[in-house]
């Protein structure tokens, strides 16, 4: 009886370790450790196996490992037994089971999840997610570019999964979605303490050319550089520096993009508001050059008060010159205030208002008739331009050159840089004009000759010259000439050739031309006013007298 009892309880206990089953390749078991040696845990994972695991396998990056003996520890069961009868389990293998099951509940919820950065690879770092390893890129490290990673190794922080594959075994996590987030927390919570017009302390962080930013506790704002100042800043390292504290005031906060604009300007008093009492219209004041376009040029008269000099307020003389020829920038320069609009912030200035007009000068010194001498400047179509003082010229018209010869042909004999005399005949202030003239200076032989001749005056000249259209006369040195139609009032003696050179003919004067400098005259014209002279005197159209009946008393009156 006894001997069959004991079979049938090994039968029971044979049947109840058939029907424990035995752990299955590739899962996680729970084992406890049993004995550490030689840098190894040895650890029984039930069913009779043991196994080895390396001490580094229990520790975390940059951590010692944390293990003792008597420890219950979740191990991967790779195989059953190896050449020497163990069981081969990894830590390593169990913990990647386990962080992939609690990151992929992690990032369908996305939730942040903590790990280190332990490594350096192509194109940015690994980090270790309590068992998995995952890539950070080197974009995803920080909101602004990281020169230097070392102090971020090994520091346990939290990280956003990006994107994740188990079957490939590839997650991407992002630091920089941690910071934006906190960033946009911190910013939304500063930007709630701001108001607009409120003053606050901030600190330079970054420089560009179009302004400053400036860091408030969190997040930053932009200054421009129109607001750093009421006078014209060029570039905002001119009065400020990276990592400076400055006070600012809040001008505008947009909500919706969470932009600050801030100003430092604000905090002075405007200078605009006292400048048309500074600067009354007509004031002369001393300014500096600030710029120079090609328009003008501007001139501040204080800080944050610029006036334009415009072109054509820069010189009496010059122009069409560019202003940069004019005055240079950083001068100091004498203006005149010409207007000023305060509503648009504009002040217009004169530098040549500073100076005297070089033509009322000219006018004041030089009346006309007063005699000059300057350099020919230029030679135009039209005549002769001096050089006169102050950079002024006059103008010697083609028919102001000579009184003997055409302008066309006086012009001839002068040459550009030649030193001539001529007389003032004209200043005309508002047109900065002046006439000169340098025949005035010489006697008018043609006035001269002429004195007291006027048109119908009969007066004797000599024959000069025949020719076929007519004679050549002269008259006190004045040279005309008589055409054939106008030698008779008989037309069978309008012949040139009954006259001779030396003979003295009485003539008419038919025109006085100063311009053209002749003499119109007449044998036929002084013949016919003979004749009505006589029919005046001696006969009328009734009378019956005949026309040689009347001449010929008219002759015998002449000798009685």
């Amino acid at each position: 009886m006894c001997a069959k009892a004991s079979m049938e309880e090994f039968e029971a206990l044979l049947k109840e370790s058939f029907e424990i089953d035995t752990p299955e390749e590739g899962s996680v078991v729970k084992g406890r450790v049993i004995a550490i040696e030689a840098g190894q845990a040895i650890i029984d994972v039930g069913y009779k196996m043991e196994g080895r695991v390396d001490l580094k396998e229990f520790a975390n990056p940059g951590e010692a490992p944390s293990i003792a003996v008597g420890d219950e520890v979740e191990v991967y069961l790779d195989r059953v037994e190896n050449a020497r009868g163990e069981a081969v389990i990894s830590r390593d293998k169990a913990r990647r089971e386990e962080a992939w099951d609690r990151l992929e509940k992690a990032y369908a919820s996305e939730q942040r999840v903590d790990g280190a950065i332990f490594g350096r690879v192509k194109g940015g770092f690994t980090v270790d997610l309590g068992g998995a390893v995952a890539f950070l890129p080197g974009s995803q490290v920080d909101v602004r570019p990281v020169r230097d990673a070392g102090p971020l190794m090994g520091m346990k922080q939290p990280f956003q999964i990006l994107k994740m594959d188990r079957r490939r075994g590839n997650i991407v996590v992002s630091r920089r979605a941690i910071l934006e987030e906190s960033r946009a927390e911190q910013r939304a919570e500063v930007i709630g303490n701001l108001t607009e017009g409120q003053t606050v302390d901030g600190v330079v962080k970054n420089i560009t050319e179009y302004g400053a930013f400036v860091d408030l506790g969190g997040v930053d704002g932009l200054l421009h550089v129109t607001d750093m100042a009421w006078r014209r800043v060029n570039h905002p390292s001119e009065i400020l520096s990276i990592g400076e504290t400055v006070k600012v005031q809040v001008i505008k906060i947009n909500k919706d993009t969470h932009r600050i604009s801030l100003g430092m300007k604000q905090l002075q008093s405007d200078p605009w508001d006292t400048v048309e009492k500074a600067y009354p219209i007509g004031s002369v004041h001393k300014g500096r050059v600030t710029n120079i376009t090609d328009y003008g040029a501007f001139v501040e008269l204080e800080a944050g008060v610029e006036g334009l000099v415009h072109v054509s307020e820069m010189s009496w003389t010059k122009k069409n010159v560019h202003p940069g020829k004019i005055v240079s920038t950083s001068q100091e320069v004498d203006v005149m205030v010409l207007e000023i609009d305060s509503a648009k912030r504009r002040v217009s200035l004169g530098l040549k208002q500073t100076q005297r007009n070089p033509w009322e000068v000219f006018a004041e010194t030089h009346p006309v008739g007063s005699q000059i001498e300057g350099e020919v400047k230029n030679i135009t179509e039209f005549g002769l331009f001096v050089g006169l003082d102050n950079d002024i010229d006059g103008m010697v018209h083609l028919s102001d050159l000579s009184w003997d010869q055409r302008g066309e042909e006086a012009i001839q004999n002068y040459r550009k840089g030649d030193v001539v005399k001529a007389a003032v005949t004209e200043v005309d202030i508002e047109k900065e004009r002046i006439s000169l003239s340098i025949k005035a200076l010489g006697d008018d032989t043609f006035s001269d000759a002429v004195d007291g001749v006027k048109r119908g005056s009969v007066i004797t000249v000599a024959v000069t010259a025949i020719e076929d259209g007519g004679i050549e006369v002269d008259y006190n040195g004045m040279k005309s000439f008589i055409r054939r139609s106008d030698l008779s009032r008989d037309r069978a003696e309008q012949r040139p050739d009954r006259f001779q050179v030396g003979d003295k003919v009485d003539v008419r004067v038919t025109n006085v031309d100063s311009k053209t400098r002749r003499l119109g005259l007449s044998i036929k014209a002084r013949e016919i006013a003979e004749e009505k002279e006589a029919v005046e005197q001696y006969g009328s159209s009734d009378s019956g007298a005949s026309l040689g009946d009347i001449l010929g008393a008219a002759l015998k009156g002449d000798k009685g």
